[in-house]
């Protein structure tokens, strides 16, 4: 591996772009520790800082590397981005003229990115909103200095041109860096949070024995959920293709080959778990501008509520959801009807089953069963930290299982694309086949 990296090291181009990669990296970490929100308290961010976050609200500071609780001009993070990708995404399968743009080739997606950036705007302004009025609930001062309309708006806009920017600041990663811009940024926010965890660790370890055993559990833990969480990472299903052979205009004959079409286990298994979580955390947001109604103390504050973080029910009602929505998201995402329409197009077909509809149906049941199986292993990861956290007490680890899905997916991908620049120049990579 370190040979491999002076491999690559000593190519310019790679060079480069592992250069910019960290310049604009580093340049977004001072800037989350530096640039706050103006018109924000400092004695309110220290009481939010002090106090922590729970539930989705931890998540949210996770990916935004401490953002939240220190409410730095990027403490919406690159979510706002991430829920319109996936509206949209979903919009194309129900509005027939997004579908269509998808099926134009590199203009369509382009018009498809612009509307995402453009929605993407509209949720930030509506996150900035809920994120104030949840911090401002949660803390027992007010979080502004000024709490006057423009006061306010201020926070607001500031939070929304963060998150516009962070979108602009990874296209620039993409296209001159190395990675995808978005889950790199996500990548880097949850590493940063690392040594805070480790901290955590080190000043629990001194105060007693109970608590010591409770940190060696959960060190077992975290190593058997990472070591699955790779294993799992590298899994794919591969269904056979056979293409028969053709014959050109001048006579030659090509001799047909096999091949496979890779599913990825957990492609869709974060989507998953983010899509889950903010479907039950949505009438938390909603419920918390009526903390006095009978709904918010019954929904949010009922001890067998399915909205409640801190109930039993909850991690149930979170491990079903996860399921359905990485199952739905996998069937809209990879369509079995156009890979069947694809693989007929380009003379391939499945040996054993007859092309039209009896592929789709084989690649269908093929995505149900690894969908269903990516589903359950997504709600086990997600759902193992919040129940060991109920057991002990709120007692939880920083990188949960979610954020292991993320870091290991993005550095694989990170390693594969440094594979495949070295491939060009025919040098050796990282994985050895």
């Amino acid at each position: 591996m370190l040979n491999t990296m002076k491999s690559a090291i000593k190519i310019p181009e790679i060079r480069k772009r592992i250069l910019t990669t960290l310049i604009l990296i580093a340049i977004l970490g001072i800037g989350r520790m530096i640039i706050t929100v103006p018109n924000v308290s400092k004695d309110a961010i220290k009481q939010l800082y002090d106090q922590g976050t729970t539930g989705f609200l931890s998540f949210l500071n996770l990916l935004s590397g401490g953002g939240l609780t220190s409410f730095s001009i990027f403490a919406l993070a690159v979510g706002p981005y991430i829920n319109s990708s996936i509206i949209v995404q979903l919009l194309t399968v129900i509005v027939p003229k997004l579908e269509q743009l998808s099926k134009e080739g590199e203009e369509g997606r382009k018009k498809i990115q612009e509307l995402t950036k453009y929605l993407a705007v509209i949720f930030a302004i509506v996150q900035s909103i809920a994120q104030i009025a949840i911090v401002n609930n949660m803390i027992n001062i007010s979080i502004f200095q000024d709490s006057s309309f423009g006061g306010q708006l201020l926070v607001i806009l500031t939070l929304t041109t963060g998150a516009v920017f962070l979108v602009w600041f990874a296209d620039q990663i993409t296209q001159y860096g190395m990675g995808n811009g978005v889950s790199f940024i996500i990548f880097i926010n949850i590493i940063s949070r690392l040594p805070g965890a480790l901290s955590t660790i080190y000043n629990n370890l001194n105060q007693g024995t109970r608590q010591a055993i409770l940190i060696i559990l959960f060190v077992v833990m975290f190593l058997v959920l990472l070591l699955s969480v790779i294993y799992v990472s590298l899994a794919e299903r591969r269904i056979p293709v056979q293409y028969a052979g053709k014959t050109a205009a001048n006579g030659k004959m090509f001799k047909g080959q096999s091949t496979f079409i890779p599913i990825s286990i957990t492609a869709t298994s974060v989507i998953g778990i983010i899509f889950a979580n903010s479907v039950l955390q949505f009438p938390q947001v909603i419920l918390n501008f009526f903390q006095k109604s009978r709904a918010y103390n019954l929904l949010i504050k009922g001890t067998f509520s399915p909205f409640n973080q801190s109930s039993v029910v909850y991690p149930f009602v979170l491990f079903i959801v996860i399921i359905f929505f990485v199952w739905f998201y996998t069937l809209i995402t990879m369509k079995p009807d156009e890979m069947a329409e694809n693989m007929h197009k380009s003379a391939g077909f499945i040996p054993g089953i007859r092309p039209g509809a009896p592929t789709e149906k084989y690649i269908e049941r093929t995505l149900n069963k690894v969908s269903v199986f990516a589903g359950i292993f997504a709600g086990l990861i997600a759902v193992i930290p919040i129940i060991a956290s109920i057991i002990t007490q709120n007692y939880s680890l920083s990188l949960g299982g979610t954020s292991l899905l993320i870091v290991i997916g993005v550095a694989t991908e990170f390693i594969k694309q440094i594979e495949s620049q070295l491939a060009m120049r025919h040098t050796t990579g990282f994985l050895k086949r």
